[in-house]
C-alpha cells in the first residue's frame, strides 16, 4: 500500500524497490549511520557488527533456497565450510590474493550445493531435510580428512591487504557491509525476475510448477547454487576476518542459527533475513550478560551454564516465533506499518 497522494504512472514506477522519498532518505541515513559506525565503534561490538554482517549473507543464501523456492537447507554451515577452506588452501598453498579467492569461494561452495542439491529432483519435504544434515556431516567429515586441510588442527588464512596494509577492523566492517549491501540487492531483484517467480511457483506447489512449464530440475538446482554461493562468500568473509580455521567453527547448531534466521525474520522476507541475524546475535550476546546472574542462582552448575543457556535461550525464541508469531519480524513491522497508514489520526 502507497501513501496517501502518492501514484505511479509509468511501468518503471510500479517495478521500483523504493517509490517515494521518504524512503529513498531512509535508506541514505540508514547506509551513512552504517559507515560511520566503522568509526565509532570498537572491539566487542565491533565483532559483534562484522558478525551480523557475514551471518546476514548466509542467511540471505539460505533465504533463497528456503524461503523463496522452499528446499529446506539444514547443512548451511558446511557450505560456508567449503568457501572458507578454498579461500584458506589456495590462499596459504598457491599464494593467490584473497580478492581472487573470493569469487572461487562462492563456486567452490555452489558446486557443493549443485551435488547435494540433485537429490531434491526426487524428494522434499522431512527427507530432504536428512538430506541436507547428511551433508553437514559428509562435508565436515571430509575436511578432517586429509592433511592439505590441516585435519582437525585447520588452516591459517592470510589477511586482506589494500597497499600493503592488513584491513582494519573498520575497514573489515565497510568491506562486510558493502557485500551485504551487494547480497540484499541481489535477492531483492532476484524475486522480481522470472527467475524468481519461478522459485516462489516451485515452492507454493511444484506439481503445478511443471505442469505450467517450469523445469522443475533446473530451477531446484539453481536455487541450491546460488544459496551455497552466498554460503561461501560468508564463509571467505568469515575465514579472513579470523585469520584461522578448524572444522569445528562450522557446526550442525551453526546450520540451525541459519535457518532459525530466516524463522525469526520471515520466510520468503530479504529483510526478514537480516532482522534474523540481528535477532539472533542478540541471543547470542544476551548470554554472556545473563550467565553471572544464573551462577549465582545456581552455584552449583558453575561452567555449563553459557553453552546451556545459549542452547535454550535459542529454543524459546524461535518456540516463539514458530507459535505466536509463525509469519517472522518482517510481517509484524508490515502490519505495524499498514496500521499507521489506515489510522494516521487520534481520533
Amino acid at each position: 500500500m502507497l501513501p496517501s497522494g502518492v501514484f505511479n504512472t509509468r511501468p518503471e514506477q510500479d517495478m521500483a524497490i523504493l517509490r517515494t522519498k521518504t524512503q529513498w532518505l531512509l535508506l541514505v541515513a540508514g547506509l551513512v549511520f552504517l559507515v560511520t559506525l566503522g568509526l565509532y565503534v570498537s572491539g566487542e561490538w565491533m565483532n559483534w557488527l562484522i558478525m551480523v554482517g557475514i551471518y546476514t549473507v548466509a542467511a540471505i543464501g539460505i533465504h533463497i533456497m528456503t524461503g523463496l523456492c522452499g528446499q529446506f537447507s539444514i547443512g548451511h554451515s558446511a557450505f560456508m565450510a567449503l568457501g572458507a577452506y578454498t579461500t584458506a588452501i589456495l590462499g596459504t598453498r598457491y599464494g593467490l590474493s584473497p580478492w581472487i579467492t573470493l569469487p572461487l569461494s562462492g563456486l567452490a561452495a555452489g558446486v557443493g550445493g549443485l551435488i547435494f542439491g540433485v537429490p531434491a529432483l526426487r524428494i522434499k519435504g522431512f527427507y530432504l531435510v536428512l538430506t541436507t544434515i547428511a551433508a553437514q556431516f559428509v562435508i565436515m567429515w571430509a575436511i578432517r580428512q586429509p592433511d592439505w586441510t590441516g585435519k582437525t588442527y585447520g588452516l591459517e588464512v592470510p589477511a586482506i591487504s589494500i597497499g600493503g596494509s592488513a584491513l582494519t577492523e573498520a575497514q573489515y566492517w565497510w568491506l562486510t557491509l558493502g557485500l551485504a549491501a551487494i547480497t540484499l540487492f541481489f535477492a531483492k531483484n532476484i524475486q522480481r525476475t522470472a527467475t524468481g517467480r519461478k522459485f516462489v511457483a516451485v515452492r507454493d506447489n511444484d506439481l503445478a510448477a511443471e505442469v505450467m512449464g517450469i523445469d522443475l530440475f533446473r530451477t531446484k538446482l539453481l536455487a541450491f547454487f546460488i544459496g551455497c554461493f552466498f554460503a561461501g562468500i560468508a564463509g571467505w568473509l568469515w575465514a579472513h576476518y579470523l585469520l584461522r580455521i578448524n572444522p569445528d567453527l562450522f557446526t550442525f547448531k551453526l546450520s540451525l542459527w541459519f535457518l532459525a534466521m530466516i524463522i525469526i525474520g520471515g520466510m520468503g522476507s530479504t529483510s526478514g533475513a537480516v532482522m534474523g541475524a540481528v535477532a539472533i546475535m542478540l541471543v547470542d550476546k544476551a548470554v554472556p550478560a545473563l550467565s553471572p546472574v544464573l551462577e549465582s542462582v545456581f552455584p552449583s552448575l558453575g561452567f555449563q551454564i553459557p553453552a546451556a543457556l545459549s542452547l535454550i535461550l535459542f529454543a524459546l525464541v524461535v518456540m516463539f516465533f514458530i507459535f505466536l508469531e509463525p509469519k517472522g519480524l518482517y510481517h509484524r513491522l508490515e502490519r505495524i506499518k499498514l496500521y499507521y497508514r489506515l489510522n494516521p489520526f487520534a481520533y
